[in-house]
């Protein structure tokens, strides 16, 4: 039996042709293969007679007819079968997103794919996605221009001081690639300033689907930093805690479990592709659903992502949560989800990353009988408490406005906040109103 086999892998061929540039593509563009040339059809060897003129036809397609130029991912090598040459190249999958052979350009019938054993023209929209995807590396947020001009980034400086970084206003925004090569703010500037266009919705839904809005949070327009903050005030709001009194000692169910959550969120602030949208974050009666958009990064497959194999979309945004202390190269994040929940709550597609986190059975049991419910502490303190709690732990000097507009309620809902958590001796003040702090001594 013949050991040359045409399939979705290999390509026979009796002789070189100019089809050769259109199969070489097809490969490029699907998961790689093999093209055999000097064998027919039923896996004969009849060998390549011009072996020299073969060779440099076969080296002009590969560096003048493809773009982009797959020099790095096509090996030729000479095969010497039954008395006879033939020549073997070995096509890797591309490392580029899309291949097209240049006389025809990024149109269907320049971009082929190859499914089973022929060469298929693909979809305008196919061509579409894969095209722009090849700009959406992890430097082209560095690349893009920024909405606004009139960024500012006192926030980010304020953060770097309290971390012990000194902040030189001269070369700051040189550090930290805030200009494109054109001198303009890019998008990374954007969701490092003060303020921005960038929005960020928290949404809360009745039921299981998202037919009626129950609660929507906008934590946007602002520094990312600021806005990941936002977030985990909100989340350790929402985890609430069930207590079940009648067992000695008590058991405490939670909504939840933070870390996990935490973990998820800050993967897509992080690996999400901004060039398409922000991230989203959606509460349902049963789960919590974080998405973000752009799939894996290109050259990570499912089981690096699985395995917690750290390879940023965004290497200079995951730097900064690097020094911030908000994130860290170890890799645990998406192991810490599965360990809780499993592989099953990721949805993976080329456009986007889905993170189904499902709410505790026993929770949702116990909240429906109104069993004695509390949010994480052992004294009775409300969602805003908390949300409050959270926020005076980071910021001990924030103002009543600022608290406002983080939690999303009015300044006199914060006052009588304060109030509450000062009778329950959670909180104390400590200096002047003006010039002093809270102190959470609980």
């Amino acid at each position: 039996m013949s050991q040359y086999i045409e399939s979705e892998k290999v390509e026979l061929k009796v002789k070189y042709t100019d089809n050769i540039c259109k199969e070489i593509v097809a490969f490029l563009n699907a998961d790689g293969g093999q093209i055999f040339v000097g064998v027919d059809d039923n896996g004969k060897v009849v060998g390549v007679e011009k072996i020299d003129e073969t060779l440099k036809k076969i080296s002009d397609v590969i560096t003048m007819q493809i773009e982009p130029n797959p020099q790095e991912e096509i090996r030729t090598e000479l095969k010497f079968d039954s008395g006879k040459t033939i020549i073997a190249l070995y096509i890797s999958k591309g490392t580029r997103n899309i291949y097209c052979q240049k006389k025809y350009g990024f149109s269907s019938s320049g971009c082929v794919i190859r499914i089973g054993t022929t060469c298929k023209e693909m979809t305008p929209e196919q061509i579409r996605i894969r095209y722009e995807k090849n700009f959406y590396d992890e430097e082209y947020m560095l690349k893009k221009r920024a909405s606004r001009t009139d960024l500012t980034f006192r926030e980010l400086k304020i953060y770097y001081a309290e971390k012990g970084f000194h902040v030189d206003d001269l070369s700051f925004e040189v550090n930290f690639n805030l200009r494109n090569k054109e001198g303009n703010y890019n998008l990374l500037a954007e969701l490092l300033a003060d303020k921005n266009s960038i929005p960020f919705s928290f949404v809360k839904f009745n039921g299981t689907d998202k037919a009626a809005i129950s609660e929507r949070y906008d934590f946007g327009y602002g520094c990312i930093l600021s806005v990941y903050e936002k977030i985990k005030s909100r989340l350790l709001a929402e985890n609430i805690c069930i207590s079940d009194t009648t067992v000695r000692p008590r058991k405490d169910f939670y909504l939840f479990d933070y870390d996990a959550v935490n973990e998820a969120v800050l993967n897509a602030l992080v690996h999400n592709d901004w060039t398409v949208t922000e991230p989203q974050i959606s509460l349902f009666s049963d789960r919590m659903e974080i998405l973000s958009h752009g799939g894996l990064p290109r050259g990570m497959s499912k089981e690096d992502f699985y395995e917690g194999i750290s390879h940023p979309r965004n290497s200079t945004l995951m730097r900064i949560f690097l020094n911030m202390g908000l994130a860290e190269h170890t890799g645990h994040g998406v192991p810490t989800i599965i360990k809780k929940y499993g592989k099953d709550v990721f949805e993976i597609t080329d456009n986007y990353i889905k993170c189904r986190i499902p709410y505790a059975e026993k929770v949702l049991e116990l909240r429906n009988k109104n069993v004695g419910v509390n949010v994480g502490l052992h004294i009775d303190v409300n969602k805003t408490e908390k949300a409050v709690l959270g926020i005076l732990i980071r910021n001990p000097k924030i103002t009543t406005d600022d608290m406002a507009i983080e939690v999303g309620v009015t300044k006199r809902t914060i006052e009588r906040t304060l109030v509450s958590l000062r009778k329950k001796g959670l909180i104390e003040r400590i200096g002047a109103n003006k010039f002093g702090s809270w102190s959470v001594v609980k």
